[in-house]
């Protein structure tokens, strides 16, 4: 069973933004869609390491700022003739607080 720890209100990302969330495991990135969905990928794209907190959301993709490789936030798996995965992680929203696996950051403390 998951645990979730609350990281925050659902209004502190924007609608199609993200925040950076720092944990045991690294950095994860916290995407909010335009229709209020939250998702939770490893921050570092497979190809050059860049940023996907800083990329563009569109539907319930993430495109990396530095190449545009395009990642399926559901899966993690890039999308098109690209190859690649980032991890994802549990996360929800619960009464417009956004929700993220608690191992992520019981891993932190732990550090």
């Amino acid at each position: 069973m998951t645990i979730f720890v609350d990281i925050g209100p659902l209004d502190a990302i924007p609608r199609q933004g993200a925040r950076v969330v720092k944990t045991g495991q690294g950095c994860v990135a916290v995407f909010r869609t335009m229709d209020d969905q939250v998702f939770a990928l490893e921050d570092r794209c497979p190809h050059k390491g860049g940023p996907l907190s800083e990329g563009i959301v569109h539907g319930t993709l993430v495109t990396c700022p530095l190449h545009n490789w395009v990642f399926d936030m559901n899966s993690g798996a890039a999308q098109g003739a690209d190859e690649g995965h980032v991890r994802t992680y549990p996360a929800k929203l619960q009464g417009g607080r956004i929700l993220l696996d608690a191992t992520l950051i019981r891993a932190r403390s732990a550090a």
